[in-house]
């Protein structure tokens, strides 16, 4: 693996600064907002050729799953790719506005990711271990058969480091990068592109012009607009 791919991996490792909050004051929107500001999630972590890569992977197996050929994850047990699908849909839940994490196709992305990705392999799979061990601790069963209400116990111990107990330091750094992982394969599918509301490139039949704030902050107005140069102003030096 190139030293461009470990400097990569390694950058999965920095948790991002997270503001003082309980899950509870957050809504999913305003949590999803806070995943996109994030330096280091999303798609930033990932260079192009590489996502485009994990996502036609990704498109594929949907292709075969919806043809009745069953996806076959080829990092994850099943018990561990369970237990990851009910995290990663913690994090990003489905809403009156799009999909969940699952729905996106952000398993089959981790999947792929972590069979490219090697150096990531031993702390997904400590990680998920943990959460299940913790579960069975707290409340004898497994993370994905634990209620709603447990479950949330348990992140609310380890999504916040600066208010975990020093005790869940390893539950802790495996959220962090759990986290930055499912927002990187969310916000680069179709369905995080969509939920971001993006309309790049997007032909507008109706503009209608620059927005008067705009205009007044430049100082400008259309009153001036030189139809033969098409300048909103005339130049400097030939002023009437």
């Amino acid at each position: 693996m190139s030293e461009q791919t470990e400097n990569l991996d390694n950058n999965l490792a920095v948790p991002p600064e997270i503001p003082e909050a309980t899950p509870k004051e957050i809504s999913r929107r305003d949590a999803l907002q806070l995943l996109a500001g994030v330096p280091l999630a999303a798609a930033l972590v990932f260079p192009n050729r590489e996502l485009e890569k994990a996502w036609r992977f990704v498109e594929n197996a949907r292709s075969r799953t919806a043809e009745g050929v069953s996806f076959a994850p080829r990092f994850f047990t099943p018990a561990e790719y369970r237990t990851a699908g009910v995290l990663a849909d913690m994090i990003i839940p489905r809403d009156e506005r799009s999909g969940s994490a699952t729905d996106a196709g952000v398993l089959e992305f981790m999947d792929f990711t972590l069979m490219d990705r090697p150096n990531n392999q031993k702390w997904m799979r400590e990680g998920l271990a943990w959460i299940d061990s913790e579960s069975t601790r707290r409340f004898g069963k497994a993370f994905a058969d634990a209620t709603t209400e447990q479950r949330e116990q348990i992140l609310n111990d380890i999504a916040w480091p600066a208010k975990a107990p020093a005790s869940m330091a390893n539950g802790v750094a495996f959220f962090n990068r759990f986290r930055d992982m499912t927002s990187s394969g969310f916000w680069s599918s179709r369905i995080g592109v969509k939920d971001l509301r993006y309309i790049g490139s997007t032909f507008n039949p109706n503009w209608d012009g620059c927005p008067p704030a705009a205009l007044e902050k430049l100082g400008v107005t259309y009153a001036k607009f030189d139809q033969k140069k098409l300048r909103l102003t005339p130049p400097p030096n030939n002023r009437s």
